[in-house]
């Protein structure tokens, strides 16, 4: 089977998760959800030859920022211009949050669960409301939240698996896109980590996407998130590539 290409990745991540509003300038993407998940509220550049008037389009894009009331906040990946790069660095923004995207062609069967699991439309309040109480989200962000995923076009379900005693303590979201499953939003409630329910929700979503017609798999952690890390690798993901996100100098900090 043909390796998954960055940019095939790019795409599918892209819609899976959806912003609420976007701009495009030439293959430079705009993304704002009402500062809710930095995927969604970011600058994206998708071409890396596509970095002529590098300082003029940025400064567009982030005066379509400020006006909007989100952090300016670039996401750089290998699909980044150089000429973004430089320019990122000749201001001083600093990097933060250097994650990884995993990948992996899809196994002939189906994954182990050992734990109850139930599926939704990630629209339903049974879905969403245990997620973001796992999450320790605000009523605001639980309503960004809402919005986003009323907007994913593709294919989704979200996932919860239980314990023993009924209550739900491990979420996911699950979708196909382009014949890749993406997995988003995947949490453990704290009082349960380490117990395997994290990878019986993880199985759960694979197994969907695998009966949904995927190929290939890709999911995006935190590079330092260990745990996860780990947990994604003995399922079978291996790293692709990595990216970041850019920001301003001592930006939010006093």
């Amino acid at each position: 089977m043909v390796p998954l290409s960055i940019s095939q990745i790019e795409g599918a991540t892209l819609t899976a998760w959806p912003a609420l509003r976007q701009a495009h300038d030439g293959l430079w993407l705009w993304r704002y959800a009402r500062g809710y998940t930095k995927r969604a509220n970011s600058i994206h550049c998708l071409d890396p030859s596509d970095g002529a008037y590098a300082e003029l389009r940025l400064t567009r894009l982030l005066e379509m920022s400020r006006r909007h009331g989100i952090a300016p906040v670039v996401r750089t990946t290998p699909l980044t211009a150089p000429e973004l790069i430089e320019l990122l660095d000749g201001m001083l923004w600093e990097e933060y949050e250097p994650s990884l995207v995993m990948a992996m062609e899809m196994p002939d069967v189906d994954f182990p669960v050992g734990f109850n699991a139930r599926y939704f439309d990630p629209a339903d309040p049974q879905w969403y409301k245990a997620q973001a109480h796992m999450s320790g989200y605000d009523a605001e962000t639980i309503e960004v939240q809402r919005q986003v995923l009323e907007a994913i076009a593709c294919d989704c379900q979200g996932v919860l698996v239980y314990h023993k005693a009924g209550l739900p303590v491990a979420a996911a979201l699950a979708a196909v896109a382009s014949g890749i499953g993406v997995y988003l939003n995947v949490v453990t409630h704290p009082s349960a980590r380490g117990m395997g329910y994290g990878r019986a929700v993880m199985g759960a979503a694979l197994n969907w996407t695998r009966a949904m017609g995927a190929t290939h798999s890709a999911i995006q952690v935190l590079a330092d998130n260990a745990p996860a890390v780990n947990l994604y690798g003995s399922l079978g993901f291996g790293e692709v590539y990595g990216y970041a996100y850019r920001r301003p100098p001592n930006w939010g900090r006093k």
